[in-house]
């Protein structure tokens, strides 16, 4: 593997928490392949941080990798209300965190949109690697490419996005840690009565489609479901939605009979979780998605339980029924309490002994180690120069 012994800066949009987004399992494959790696946090903004401090801590969670928390010594709120002087000033903060790094960074591995830290502020000789995983919606988005030398990421609609920068620019799928794919019970299989349902995510997402979702609870009260991932503020470190809508819809899954709530997992808990369920609900507003319906992370996990998934239309998938069953409407979610009651009916049809393996085989295919091997052969090249 070509990426070993490096040092890398990974840029991140969402600072670490309980929540492990791609930018984070990225971050700690890269660890465990021998790398010393420097993962930066967004600029605290919140005052949990003294005026214009870096601060640099071992992670606890591998011996290579070190967290970056840092606060900014002018107001942050210049990115939104004047860009160029933003970057202007940003440039003698990213020299001080190289500094205070100590070492040459061979690879800055930006995940971030925003832009907050454009490629010309780093030295010329590291290597800048490109990775949106999310669909880029502001111009901001599309800038933050500019230097870069490739760009990897999770969809075609999002690299058809970067076709003017004259880069490689290549498709990598989501990946799956190994977290969930050990953990499985070897033994055979058993339906649960009641059918257990998953779904896992952020449930302070504005982008969930609660309306469906809410429908397909009320209209299943046979089936449990059962929801990982934070439900509220204070256990989210990617965000979520202040208006008064998301509280009114927590209330709502708390009030159902049918409905449990766990909160963050760790890793290894989700995936223990994730073992004991029958299928798994994917339930978002394409018209309102970050992702716009064309790719997400949480799949390769519950892929790799072998369990059947039904879900909102997503193009990465499409012609794939073996693996996900979705709705073939792009911009609503009408049919899928129907695809849902019709999937929950003939559950032991769509969980069929064929049905998981072949679901558990695509998912070990698309390790985050085997990916991070897909993407040091294509690394290869430049790190030779």
């Amino acid at each position: 593997m070509a990426l070993q012994n490096k040092v890398i800066l990974v840029i991140s949009p969402q600072e670490w928490g309980k929540m492990l987004l791609s930018k984070h399992h990225y971050a700690l494959e890269l660890a465990r392949a021998g790398n010393a790696v420097y993962f930066l946090n967004p600029p605290d903004v919140n005052g949990n941080l003294p005026f214009n401090s870096i601060l640099i801590e071992k992670s606890g969670l591998h011996e290579n990798l070190f967290m970056i928390r840092h606060s900014l010594y002018f107001p942050y709120i210049l990115k939104f209300k004047a860009i160029s002087i933003f970057h202007v000033l940003m440039g003698p903060h990213v020299k001080r965190i190289l500094k205070k790094i100590g070492k040459k960074v061979d690879i800055i591995w930006s995940f971030d949109l925003g832009n907050l830290y454009p490629f010309n502020l780093f030295p010329k000789e590291s290597l800048k690697v490109f990775h949106p995983v999310d669909e880029p919606l502001t111009k901001q988005a599309i800038v933050a490419a500019q230097g870069a030398s490739v760009v990897f990421s999770v969809t075609k609609e999002i690299l058809d996005k970067y076709a003017a920068y004259n880069i490689p620019r290549e498709f990598i799928n989501h990946g799956v840690s190994q977290d969930f794919l050990g953990s499985l019970p070897q033994n055979h299989y058993q339906l649960n009565q009641p059918i257990k349902v998953g779904y896992s995510g952020n449930l302070l997402r504005p982008d969930m489609d609660r309306e469906i979702l809410l429908v397909i609870i009320r209209e299943n009260p046979n089936a449990e479901f059962h929801f990982y991932g934070s439900y509220q503020a204070k256990d989210t470190n990617i965000g979520g939605d202040e208006s008064d809508s998301a509280p009114k819809f927590i209330n709502e899954l708390k009030n159902a009979a049918n409905v449990k709530l766990h909160g963050v997992l760790n890793q290894q808990q989700l995936a223990q979780a994730y073992s004991g369920m029958d299928a798994f609900l994917v339930c978002y507003d394409i018209n309102k998605d970050q992702s716009k319906g064309t790719n997400y992370h949480k799949l390769m996990e519950y892929l790799a339980t072998g369990r059947v998934i039904i879900s909102n239309n997503i193009t990465t998938y499409n012609n794939r029924p073996d693996l996900i069953l979705m709705t073939k409407e792009r911009d609503n979610n009408s049919s899928l309490p129907a695809l849902f009651k019709s999937v929950i009916n003939n559950i032991e049809k769509y969980n069929s002994s064929e049905s998981q393996r072949m679901r558990k085989e695509f998912a070990r295919s698309n390790t985050y180690s085997k990916q991070l091997n897909l993407i040091s052969g294509k690394l290869e090249p430049f790190l030779k120069n």
